[in-house]
């Protein structure tokens, strides 16, 4: 029996384009996702090790279009392939790195069409981090239902 996706050699995969297709798939995802958290690290994480092996590079720092407590905030722009993405500054980036100010609208990411389980499979294997199983946030999930108990009025619940 034949698998209908050809699942491509493992170091054929880890080629810089891929890598930033993948980054790509796993922030558009992040940005939507219910718990963001695991892709947020793993696009950061897959972005550090780029840099630190000179596959991508740090462009400059770019006022963020949503700050958190604060009315103004910078991100780094990173360029890896033919993509930009933007992560969290360091310290030093503010002294090494340009302002480039404002964030330029007209400059998009080329689209690409690659699965988000694709997409971390490919990121995992680069930066070896897993995804750990979450248990239910919610507690009441795993409770038996139990019927409201209803009393007439005045009456006491005891």
């Amino acid at each position: 029996m034949t698998h209908d996706k050809e699942i491509p050699h493992p170091k054929r995969k880890l080629r810089i384009e891929n890598l930033s297709q993948a980054l790509y798939i796993v922030n558009r995802h992040a940005k939507t996702a219910p718990n963001p958290k695991y892709l947020y690290k793993l696009k950061h994480e897959s972005l550090k090790k780029l840099i630190e092996e000179g596959k991508a590079k740090k462009i400059g720092l770019h006022f963020s279009q949503n700050p958190r407590n604060s009315k103004q905030q910078s991100d780094v722009l990173v360029q890896c392939g033919h993509y930009t993405f933007h992560i969290p500054p360091a310290k030093t980036d503010f002294a090494e790195l340009p302002h480039l100010g404002k964030l330029d609208g007209s400059m998009r990411n080329p689209k690409t069409s690659l699965s988000l389980n694709q997409a971390k499979g490919i990121l995992q294997l680069y930066t070896g981090i897993k995804e750990m199983e979450q248990p239910p946030s919610n507690q009441r999930k795993n409770r038996p239902y139990q019927k409201p108990i209803f009393k007439k009025l005045g009456e006491r619940y005891t």
